[in-house]
């Protein structure tokens, strides 16, 4: 449950309570603030994740009226259609209001900047955010950098100030950066540290379609000469799994920021990668490509134990 805060703080929307945004949601909880979200149409599980939060349930329009801040944090498909929705909502409620909404989610530049449009000729200003790292807890945060555009610099110290309500911030700024450049950042990032998870994947399931002894060879190669290989794949392939939905989309956004500025061939690696993550997203929960990425993993956590037992 949420603990009690000290002090008030604002009110800002964290939309949705997923892990992450619920993580987030806690976390200015914890620290005096209101936060809504909302909650319909939601699982009951989401719906339990955000009450433990101590978010409040609040529909688009409430969210419209009360709000300073709106986070969005959501599957990169769902982050075009919750800016159409809120705005509509905004205009409905009066549309006068000033509040700020913060894209948070891992979408490419141009993306972002399609977000942005939506807000144009209204009173809601427009930050573009890019977080770096997974869920917070008491003990670790992750970064949301943020960009904007010149004239809106204000509101990028604005939002730096809500490091005191538990956020980390980090304010991207200099030549040339505006919105899209920390979709960016978050692009490179998520397309190096996924990517390599991608990559990692592909070539077990590819070595063990050739055959398992295949499979296994690799592993014991691995074991012997990169050993650092090995122990970042016994540890990021378990976290992927049930997430492989969500990087979906993800890969596909890297794809279009990739092809933006290098083009068209270069834009098919993640492109690729989305086409696995598809893979084993179909393969749950204890599909044949699910099996052997685990046993896989296991495989390796044994071969580390001893590698390590004999030195």
């Amino acid at each position: 449950m949420a603990s009690q805060p000290s002090s008030k703080g604002p009110t800002i929307a964290v939309i949705a309570p997923g892990a992450m945004g619920a993580a987030v949601g806690y976390q200015f909880t914890k620290s005096g603030c209101t936060v809504l979200t909302t909650l319909e149409g939601r699982s009951p599980a989401t719906i339990e994740r955000a009450r433990a939060a101590g978010m409040q349930d609040a529909s688009l329009a409430d969210i419209a009226k009360r709000a300073e801040w709106v986070l969005s944090i959501l599957p990169p498909s769902s982050a075009l259609a919750l800016a159409v929705s809120f705005q509509k909502a905004y205009g409905e409620a009066g549309g006068s209001r000033n509040l700020a909404f913060v894209d948070c989610n891992a979408v490419s530049p141009t993306t972002v900047k399609g977000i942005a449009r939506v807000f144009e000729g209204s009173a809601v200003r427009f930050l573009d955010a890019g977080i770096v790292g997974g869920p917070p807890s008491d003990t670790y945060k992750p970064a949301f950098y943020a960009s904007a555009e010149p004239e809106d610099a204000d509101l990028l110290d604005e939002f730096a100030g809500l490091e005191k309500w538990g956020l980390r911030v980090v304010l991207l700024r200099g030549e040339g950066a505006g919105v899209g450049d920390a979709s960016a950042l978050k692009m490179s990032y998520a397309g190096l540290s996924k990517g390599f998870i991608g990559l990692a994947s592909t070539m077990i399931l590819a070595a063990h379609a050739s055959s398992p002894a295949t499979a296994q060879a690799l592993l014991h190669e691995l074991g012997d000469s990169q050993t650092q290989v090995l122990e970042r794949i016994s540890r990021s392939i378990p976290g992927m799994l049930p997430k492989a939905y969500r990087w979906v989309g993800e890969m596909e956004e890297i794809s279009s920021f990739v092809r933006e500025g290098l083009g068209e061939g270069e834009a098919h690696i993640h492109h690729g990668f989305a086409y696995l993550f598809e893979r084993v997203q179909k393969a749950l929960p204890e599909g044949d490509d699910v099996a052997v990425l685990k046993k896989f993993v296991e495989d390796a956590k044994g071969t580390l134990q001893t590698s390590k037992g004999s030195k």
